[in-house]
């Protein structure tokens, strides 16, 4: 493998890409603590955690996102995240906001997915429920 100085970050979600770019490092937080990569990193695979992943550009913009748990995987000079959720922060000082009206937007959301499941399987067991009462032909 050649020596590089980027590589390519893709972090995707569910639903989508929450960034698809460049990168000179990146820093995320795993189980073990946090960590950083460099574009010639080994190769690796591990599980994140709900934290602050930070994405630096070759511009010298960094990139900052919350996100949620995950998988990231480096190979060769390419770096894949996929988190349940997440969002982007213009920075640091507004990003606990940020993060909790998004998962609280979120976590209405999946209340009311919930609870309309609930109904629909109470509906279900009515429903069977009613065809054991009727006598057989």
């Amino acid at each position: 493998m050649k020596m590089a100085t980027e590589m390519r970050v893709r972090v995707r979600l569910p639903g989508g890409s929450l960034f698809d770019g460049v990168a000179t490092r990146l820093n995320a937080v795993a189980q073990d603590g946090a960590f950083g990569i460099l574009p010639n990193h080994t190769d690796f695979v591990t599980g994140l955690v709900p934290s602050v992943l930070l994405v630096a550009q070759p511009d010298g913009v960094e990139k900052i996102f919350g996100i949620d748990e995950g998988l990231l995987i480096k190979t060769g000079h390419k770096v894949e995240i996929a988190v349940r959720r997440g969002v982007k922060s213009p920075d640091l000082e507004t990003l606990q906001r940020t993060v909790g009206e998004f998962f609280e937007t979120v976590e209405d959301d999946e209340r009311i997915a919930r609870s309309a499941l609930s109904r629909l399987e109470a509906n279900m067991v009515r429903s069977f429920a009613g065809l054991r009462k009727e006598p057989l032909p």
